[in-house]
Formats: structure tokens, sequence, C-alpha cells
């Protein structure tokens, strides 16, 4: 107990009461700094983690209205760019899917379903899908900005178009499918060419030279081989 005694002697003097209030100070001050620090970190770092959740919610929508606009002229588009649009929103799906924001899934299926119908009513001539390519982005949008309120609005239109798809109407749409997909193929199927006819080659005959023209080739040829007359001596 003497270190102790001494110790508090040592703290308690006149003359060390300087030195123990800057050390307070300093360790007060170390403190509230490493607090503010940590503070503010954490506070940039959440804001760097909205902004990229920010950035990669904008790419989703925007690769899903990409789709959208691809899906609105499917019946015109190629086998090749049916592919590679098919694949862009599979990627579209899945990072949708991913995200960190409550109702992703369920936003997911009802991009799905709307992409489904505008493949659909693509093969419809005369349809306006202007109109339908402009809800599906303003709605993606309010997704983005109100992601609670959107999903109840997703789950009421999946809840209808479940209760609304009957038996025959799910048959339909699969033969209306199935028809528009023969039509497409068909329209790009290759098509046998024709072989095209070799040009057919005439004999070509020499015409044989006029009666007046004979003659004055004979006239010029005996010219030439009349010998020249002997000059008088």
């Amino acid at each position: 107990m003497q270190w102790w005694n001494s110790f508090v002697s040592w703290l308690t003097a006149a003359s060390n009461q300087t030195m123990v209030f800057s050390a307070v100070v300093l360790v007060v001050a170390i403190i509230v700094a490493s607090l503010l620090a940590s503070w503010i970190s954490r506070g940039a770092i959440r804001n760097l983690l909205a902004q990229h959740d920010r950035e990669l919610k904008a790419a989703v929508i925007g690769a899903l209205v990409d789709a959208a606009t691809e899906a609105s002229v499917w019946n015109s588009l190629s086998p090749q760019e049916q592919v590679m649009a098919d694949r862009a929103v599979g990627q579209a799906d899945i990072q949708l899917r991913l995200l960190p924001i409550k109702g992703s899934a369920v936003a997911a299926n009802w991009a799905a379903h709307q992409l489904a119908e505008l493949k659909r009513t693509s093969a419809t001539f005369g349809y306006q899908l202007e109109p339908a390519l402009l809800e599906f982005r303003d709605r993606l949008i309010e997704w983005q900005h109100r992601p609670a309120r959107a999903r109840k609005v997703f789950l009421s239109d999946l809840d209808r178009w479940k209760v609304a798809n009957t038996t025959s109407e799910k048959s339909l749409l699969a033969e209306q499918d199935a028809w528009a997909a023969q039509q497409h193929h068909d329209q790009y199927s290759p098509q046998q060419s024709t072989p095209v006819p070799a040009p057919l080659n005439y004999a070509t005959t020499q015409a044989a030279p006029s009666t007046e023209t004979q003659r004055l080739l004979d006239d010029v040829q005996a010219l030439e081989v009349r010998p020249a007359p002997y000059a008088a001596s």
C-alpha cells in the first residue's frame, strides 16, 4: 500500500496539478477525436454503399427498360438478336433479385411478366406499345424511389394476373406464342436458292465479206505485186 499512498500523494500535490490536468485533457481529446473519426468514417461508408446501391439499381432498371424496348419489337428481331436479348434479360433478372432491397424478387417477377406480355403483343400488327413501355419504365423508377409502396402495387398486379389467367386462357396464350414462333421461324428460315441458268453459248460465225469489199481487196493486192517499170536508158 506504500506505493499507492505515494501515487495519491504525488497526484494530489499542488505542484503536479498542471501536469495532471494536461494529461487528462490529452486523453479526453484522443477519445473524442477517435469517436468523431469513427462516426465520420461510418457515415462516409454508409453514403458510399448507398451510392453504389443506387448506381446498381439504375443499371438494372436501364437494362430492363432496354430489354422491354427490344421485347416490343420481338417479332422483327433475328434469332441471333433474340438470343442476345434473352441473355441480357437473364442477367438483369439475376442482378435485380440479388439487390439488397426488400421486394426485389417481387419486382423481378413483375418485370418478367411484363416482358413476356410485350413479346406476345409484338406479333400483333398495329398495336401501339409505346404507352406500355412508358408505364414499365415509370413503374420501375417508382420502385427505385419507393420500394415498399411499389412492392404492394406489384403484389396486387401479380395476384390479379394469377386470378385472371385461367386454364383456357393459358392454353390460348400458349397457342398464340407457338403461332408467333412458327411465323418468326418461317420468316428467318434459309430459303433454297434457285440455281441461275448458265448463259447459252451461241456459236459465232465470221461473216463473209461482201462482193464489193472483196473486189477492193483484190485490186489493192494486185497493185502491191505489180512490177515497177524500168527507167529509160
